[in-house]
């Protein structure tokens, strides 16, 4: 269980932030940066949460948050050796599996695309494209760094195919809220 008895430290006044293992990475490190933006999205989610109201729905983006703790934690956890352990979270393969069985299920019930959607249908779909944008750069930064240094690479599948799941879910929403809002190529042209 986590304990969180002051919300100030200071340890991070000279630019730098900890890892799990207790080392020091200054906050603009890649991997800071990604675990950061890994946050950012999850923050992202909570605002979509507002919006989204079917219960079904929520209950995904609820699991989804709880991973999104995990990844970061994951992110922050140097070392050659991805297996979960009691000291050391990593994403595993159930988790993305879990993603891929929740996208199929959604999109049995939707109609295929015929264009590109645009980010929009609605308040709660509208929210779920932003936090997949979200997502997306968490990815980018995630594979930023690992360049860098050893990452989970089932971290880096998590963050992909969870930028699937919220395109579908967007779509999922949005039929109640309008339907897709579907690019229309050069129709401002005249």
């Amino acid at each position: 269980m986590v304990r969180l008895n002051r919300i100030y430290t200071k340890t991070g006044d000279q630019g730098l932030t900890g890892l799990a293992d207790g080392s020091r990475i200054s906050k603009a490190h890649p991997r800071a940066v990604a675990i950061g933006d890994v946050d950012e999205a999850n923050s992202a989610i909570g605002v979509a949460l507002l919006h989204v109201h079917g219960a079904t729905e929520r209950a995904m983006l609820r699991a989804i948050q709880n991973e999104l703790f995990d990844l970061g934690a994951d992110l922050a956890t140097p070392g050659e050796d991805f297996t979960p352990t009691d000291m050391a979270l990593r994403v595993v393969q159930p988790q993305i599996d879990r993603l891929e069985a929740e996208i199929d299920a959604m999109n049995v019930e939707l109609e295929p695309l015929r264009s590109f959607i645009l980010p929009g249908g609605g308040a709660g779909a509208a929210h779920l494209h932003l936090a997949r944008t979200i997502v997306r750069k968490a990815e980018r930064s995630a594979v930023s760094a690992a360049a860098e240094v050893r990452l989970n690479p089932l971290a880096l599948v998590y963050l992909n195919r969870l930028s699937d799941h919220l395109f579908v879910l967007a779509r999922y929403v949005a039929r109640a809220e309008g339907g897709d809002v579907l690019w229309q190529p050069g129709a401002t042209r005249g």
